[in-house]
């Protein structure tokens, strides 16, 4: 047992170390880890399972700081404990350029940083997937190998952003009693005291959500350690109220706005030395303290190798298949299964919306990959997410594969994250494409990390009719498009929807969207190829007669116009090209070779897309022709939407043989 004075110089470390590189940086927030850092030492010395020498560890606890601007409490940690890569240096080079100790923690910058945060609430919202991880994986491999928690610091922002109310609703919903939240209840935002701005009562609003909650002192350890142990006795979620001071120790800073968002100053920081009796000069820690928290660091050990070997005596099949899973490797057997359906597809030639070939996709990948986890924000039967082999995961049964998220978009989008980041599953989810920009800020976030989340958004254009404007995306591919490392994909038919299934599947390190139609669409693929050419990002699909005098590109739905568009310009004569363009990220990713040959040198260009022009250019030049949508849609039949808006075959050939006719 730590005595207390042992206990007050492990945390006060933690306190010094975060502002003195805060101050050496001359930017960031010192205020959190010096009022937190109490709540942090019990739990990383008390409670937390991990192993700094093993930090990838599959059964390890998780930490997440979804207060992300506080990330010096982290860094300190990771340091304190023995993480090799969070050196003192690192702790020097606080917030500077290459600096393994980003301004906000990040993931893959350094070990034991489980998720990107720093966008309040996203890491709450997260630990809901990964909690829920940890309940799915139990399920399917028990006790012996899956029995961990899932542990969160939230503070005042987290609590106000919108996106925790859907996270909490879910989790409580869920039962996800493996999930324990500690709220830095200090009453400081930046503008100056949460009254400003809020008065909620937050233990009574979890509460109301379904979870445990309660009041403690978040400056006694023994407080925090009986609320620990209580909340993992729950059968519930727990939120801990932990009431903090930020800027702990700060002579006239403390419990103000001033020690939130900059460095507390020389003679701020000498104030907090006398403070705490800490005549050390910066960076430095007392040998006995740091023998102490790496001490602490190595405990876990112990439950590592028991967890090892608990793996090594597991049945050789379940072994093998954890293994696999952790690895984020496809069954052995996946191409071939793609390849068969691919070969069924080019025979029975289906005319289905996309959002329906991609079920039928599902239903194939669903069968073959027992990892993939799906779900929907209240729309599964719109979305088409749902197959027979994904029944609903429930808080009396975690052993299914299929998530009802409720109107939750932002929520879902960052569960799905934290399902991916947990490891050994891979997630997806639905709504309406019009409703990615309530997703958008999550779906960055998967794409700065580089995880495989995978999002379906469907009903993705004017097409999908009397819903009207509200509904139809118009801007919504270019500005999924201008998020780096995010793969979009519209496919033009059920052929090129299994093709970017797989691409999904197989993108390890890119999150990737299907935008799908609620309209049937032909098979514009009739003849088998092995090769995935969609993996190209925009391929020939059909030739033109003679040396091209158009070339057409075209994803989705409109792919059927352009084919139409050339049938008419071969039949007057003018040899016509079709170019499917499934995906802009990977056919920005061809050779120079390859780009050119696949917009070729034909006079006129021209591009057919449901809606807005921005991003096309690159393909048909800033004189090309752009058959789309200038500005919003209309409520209609899409049989009336189409020619209202001059989005047909006829007006598509009008407009390339006018243009043919002026060179």
């Amino acid at each position: 047992m730590t005595s207390r004075e042992q206990h007050d110089r492990m945390a006060n470390a933690i306190r010094f170390l975060s502002m003195d590189a805060v101050e050496k940086a001359n930017s960031g927030h010192p205020g959190l880890p010096m009022g937190c850092a109490d709540i942090a030492t019990v739990l990383f010395t008390r409670f937390l399972k991990y192993d700094p020498k093993a930090p990838h560890w599959a059964d390890r606890d998780r930490f997440i700081l979804s207060a992300g601007h506080g990330s010096m409490l982290l860094y300190s940690l990771l340091h304190l404990t023995g993480y090799e890569d969070m050196t003192i240096d690192q702790i020097k080079h606080f917030r500077q350029l290459g600096s393994k100790t980003a301004g906000h923690p990040e993931y893959g910058h350094a070990t034991g940083i489980e998720t990107t945060t720093g966008p309040l609430g996203q890491g709450l919202a997260n630990s809901v997937g990964f909690a829920l991880g940890e309940r799915i994986m139990n399920a399917a491999f028990g006790n012996d190998l899956v029995d961990h928690y899932t542990y969160v610091l939230a503070g005042d922002g987290c609590l106000m952003e919108g996106v925790s109310q859907e996270a909490i609703a879910l989790a409580g919903h869920l039962k996800l009693n493996k999930l324990i939240v500690f709220w830095d209840n200090n009453n400081i935002s930046i503008d100056g005291p949460v009254s400003l701005s809020d008065n909620t009562d937050q233990v009574a609003r979890f509460q109301a959500s379904g979870w445990n909650a309660s009041h403690i002192d978040g400056t006694d350890p023994e407080a925090i350690a009986y609320a620990i142990e209580a909340a993992r006795h729950s059968d519930k979620p727990t939120m801990i109220a932990c009431k903090t001071t930020i800027g702990f120790g700060a002579p006239t800073k403390a419990g103000t706005n001033k020690a939130h968002g900059s460095p507390l100053g020389a003679d701020e920081i000498a104030g907090a030395r006398k403070f705490f009796n800490w005549d050390l000069p910066p960076f430095e820690i007392p040998a006995d303290i740091l023998d102490a928290w790496r001490t602490a660091g190595k405990a876990g050990a112990k439950a590592r190798t028991d967890w090892e070997g608990r793996l090594a005596k597991a049945d050789a099949k379940l072994k093998a298949e954890f293994e696999r899973r952790l690895s984020g490797k496809l069954p052995s057997n996946f191409d071939a299964v793609i390849s068969d359906y691919k070969k069924k597809l080019s025979v029975d030639k289906p005319k289905v919306a996309t959002r329906k070939s991609s079920e039928m996709a599902l239903e194939v990948i669903n069968g073959a990959v027992p990892e993939t986890i799906g779900g929907s924000a209240d729309l599964t039967g719109s979305n088409n997410t749902k197959t027979s082999q994904t029944k609903n995961i429930t808080s009396d049964d975690y052993g299914q594969r299929y998530v009802h998220y409720g109107i939750r978009e932002h929520g879902m989008a960052a569960a799905i994250n934290g399902l991916t980041l947990h490891g050994g599953l891979i997630a997806y989810g639905g709504t309406f494409l019009c409703f990615s920009d309530y997703a958008r800020p999550s779906m960055r976030l998967a794409s700065l990390m580089g995880i495989r989340s995978i999002f379906v958004m469907t009903h993705d254009s004017i097409g999908l009719g009397e819903d009207g404007p509200t509904h139809q995306p118009v801007e919504h591919m270019a500005a999924l498009r201008a998020i780096p490392n995010h793969n979009v994909f519209r496919p033009a038919d059920a052929v090129e929807a299994a093709e970017c299934w797989q691409i999904a599947l197989e993108s390890e390190k890119t999150p990737s969207t299907l935008a799908l139609t609620r309209q049937n669409l032909p098979t514009v693929r009739t003849e088998f190829v092995a090769e995935n050419l969609s993996s190209q990002g925009a391929y020939e699909l059909a030739a033109a007669s003679g040396e091209a005098a158009v070339t057409i590109f075209a994803t989705g739905s409109e792919v059927e116009i352009a084919l139409g568009a050339r049938d008419l310009l071969e039949k007057h004569g003018h040899p016509t090209r079709v170019v499917s363009v499934p995906c802009f990220e990977l056919f920005d990713k061809q050779s120079d070779g390859y780009r050119k040959k696949t917009i070729g040198n034909a006079p006129v260009k021209m591009a057919i897309e449901a809606g807005i022009r921005q991003g096309w250019d690159q393909f048909i030049g800033s004189d090309g022709i752009f058959v789309g949508m200038t500005g919003f849609g209309a409520s209609g039949t899409i049989e009336q939407l189409y020619p209202h808006f001059g989005i047909t075959a006829e007006a598509a050939a009008k407009a390339a043989e006018a243009r043919l006719h002026t060179r």
